[in-house]
């Protein structure tokens, strides 16, 4: 009886897995035996639940051609793996017919844990896909093989395009002006209303054309015109009509029929609003990117926070396709970010202009751009010093405008910060000399309080407004950071000291009980890894906020060694992935809120393997910097 684990340490590539990873896999093999010779597989008809690690005998694999020839023919034998490029790049669909010799003998491995294992292990996914762009150098091969699948299995397919109605998107108000209105009245008014686009009447409710941006650009500015004529003399055409009841693709084909880049809505014989070509693309696009240009498209509150609602399906969808967590959470913090900018620019729109230059910045998660589908608000706001008569106006202005914008991010589902580490707290809105001010007495008077403080704001990122102000207090905070700071990184080392790892004394994942789950809670497992990133960032007045971006410079900086930043920053972002999965799905199919509690019972034997390495690594970073910045190893 052949020996599993030894098997797979010489099976490329699962040789390039640890042992006791290999041991998981091993239990998880399931023996499939050929008596005779079979057709396991047929290009491009059959589904792979899996793939196929030969044990013995043989598979013949290659295309058939137009005549049923056979193109490329291979013989795989013992240690060849099958299935890996048609599970990840080609939709399951096996790329090529596969038949089994008579006495062949394959360990079968569920494409689930397949996955599992190209997730966490860069090495052993990069094999498949350097196999497939290897072999996509020959012409042959790349002519049969069909490509990798798009992103045609979008969060937001047919059923958006086909089945929605125009009644269900927001219009833009209609803005009219009479035909004999001077040209520069309408120019006025379009810019009055923030609009790119007035319609023009000849007599109430009869539209005969609209001017544009564009419009004006062309016709009056390029040509010099009198801005002083009549709007009707540059207007243009044709005017395109369409109803409320239509659908959304009909709205897009008429627009590409007629060349029209404005569409009325009516509805019952009124005109309801109008709707620009970019935004009918943007709502329709099969991408996340393109979704963000939606956000940036939105109209009110209630379309923001419906924006904010479907981000749960994208992220289900990245992941899905084996998108690293890091740029997952990179969209996550992009559509917020999105989303904050509109809400901040409508609240200053009602205020008027502030009295002062400003800063608005995000912290925690928000400012590591690492955020998840279970985040509160946490922002502040520093606004320039002003003489001594002006302080008091300056203050009330943005005390109110920090309450308006948190008020309304509640509002669309960004739930107020319970430690209270948002602007609309007036401890966190205040001038620049005040922040000053406070990051110097957090290191001097060094305590547990004002450690996390340090922490807190040590991870804060600019949003909007003058950058320049968010530049000087950095330049401060480096020049701080250049005194003797030993006890300040020696309470933080026993900040991230206090999160062990939940592992077990036999190296099993601790857990504790939620109801009927034996669950632990993975932002506190992750939390370490964070802490740890941080500490070296501060002590090397490096002030990148992400803990990627924070790993990339240790290691430009030497502090962490190749291997060691591999180590981490895979670490880090195969725990948020199962994180970021779990949040999903809670929304998406269990309709609750999303939380950080991960039940054992719920991961795969591979990914419990794998977390368990992990958490490894973890106590050992932590010895580390037990012993650098605490000076014992056991204390």
């Amino acid at each position: 009886m052949i020996d599993r684990f030894q098997f797979l340490k010489t099976a490329v590539p699962f040789n390039l897995l640890p042992d006791e990873v290999l041991r998981g896999v091993a239990d998880l093999l399931e023996e499939v035996k050929y008596t005779k010779e079979t057709t396991v597989y047929h290009q491009e008809g059959s589904k792979l639940r899996g793939v196929d690690i030969i044990a013995a005998g043989e598979y013949e694999s290659f295309f058939y051609d137009s005549t049923q020839n056979k193109r490329l023919v291979e013989y795989h034998r013992t240690g060849y793996c099958y299935g890996g490029i048609s599970v990840l790049l080609n939709r399951r669909k096996s790329l090529r017919t596969v038949i089994a010799k008579k006495g062949t003998v394959v360990y079968f491995l569920h494409r689930r844990d397949f996955r599992a294992l190209c997730q966490a292990y860069e090495a052993f996914f990069h094999f498949f896909t350097t196999d497939y762009g290897r072999r996509m150098l020959n012409d042959e091969f790349a002519h049969f093989a069909k490509q990798p699948a798009s992103f045609e299995e979008s969060y937001i397919a047919s059923e958006q395009l086909y089945s929605r109605k125009i009644e269900s998107m927001e219009y833009r108000e209609v803005v009219s002006c009479p035909a004999d209105t001077p040209i520069y009245q309408v120019a006025n008014l379009m810019a009055e209303q923030k609009v790119s686009c007035a319609f023009v009447e000849e007599a109430p409710s009869q539209i005969t054309g609209y001017v544009t941006d564009i419009t004006l650009r062309d016709k009056v500015v390029a040509k010099n015109a009198e801005a002083s004529q009549p709007v009707i003399t540059i207007q243009d055409n044709p005017i395109v009509v369409i109803s409320s009841q239509a659908y959304i693709y009909e709205a897009i084909l008429l627009m590409f029929q007629t060349s029209s880049r404005y569409l009325l809505v009516e509805e019952n014989g009124h005109y309801k609003g109008y709707l620009s070509r970019n935004r009918l693309l943007s709502e329709q696009a099969q991408s996340p990117f393109m979704f963000i240009q939606s956000v940036k498209l939105a109209l009110s509150l209630e379309e923001l926070k419906s924006k904010w609602q479907k981000v749960p399906e994208i992220v289900a969808q990245l992941l899905s396709r084996g998108v690293n967590a890091e740029i997952v959470n990179q969209v996550i913090t992009t559509v917020a970010d999105s989303i904050a900018l509109k809400v901040i620019n409508s609240v200053l729109d009602e205020l008027g202009t502030p009295p002062a230059k400003f800063v608005f910045m995000v912290l925690g998660s928000e400012g590591r751009k690492e955020q998840t589908l279970k985040t509160d608000q946490d922002n502040a706001i520093i606004y320039e010093d002003k003489a001594n008569e002006q302080r008091e106006l300056v203050r009330a202005y943005f005390l109110k405008f920090a309450d308006m914008v948190s008020e309304r991010l509640n509002q669309i589902g960004f739930s107020f910060c319970s430690g209270g580490f948002m602007a609309k707290n007036p401890k966190w809105t205040h001038s620049l000399s005040h922040w000053k001010r406070n990051y110097e007495s957090w290191m001097q008077e060094i305590v547990p309080e004002t450690v996390m403080k340090v922490s807190t704001f040590f991870d804060c990122r600019y949003l909007y407004g003058e950058k320049a102000i968010m530049d000087e207090l950095q330049t401060f905070l480096d020049q701080e950071l250049q005194h003797p700071m030993q006890r300040l990184f020696y309470l933080m080392a026993n900040n991230a000291l206090q999160y062990e790892p939940p592992l077990t004394f036999f190296r099993n994942i601790k857990t504790f009980t939620v109801g009927s789950q034996e669950v632990f809670n993975i932002k506190k497992a992750m939390t370490p890894i964070v802490d740890i990133v941080r500490i070296y960032a501060l002590q090397n007045r490096i002030f990148a906020t992400n803990t990627g971006e924070r790993l990339a410079a240790l290691k430009e900086k030497k502090v962490f060694s190749e291997t060691q930043y591999l180590e981490l920053i895979q670490s880090y972002y195969y725990l948020m992935s199962v994180r970021l999965k779990k949040q999903a799905s809670q929304i998406l199919r269990d309709k609750t809120e999303p939380e950080n509690y991960m039940d054992i019972r719920s991961l795969t034997k591979i990914e419990q393997v794998t977390i368990i390495e992990i958490f490894k690594t973890i106590k050992d970073f932590q010895a580390g910097i037990k012993l650098r910045f605490t000076n014992t190893l056991f204390g």
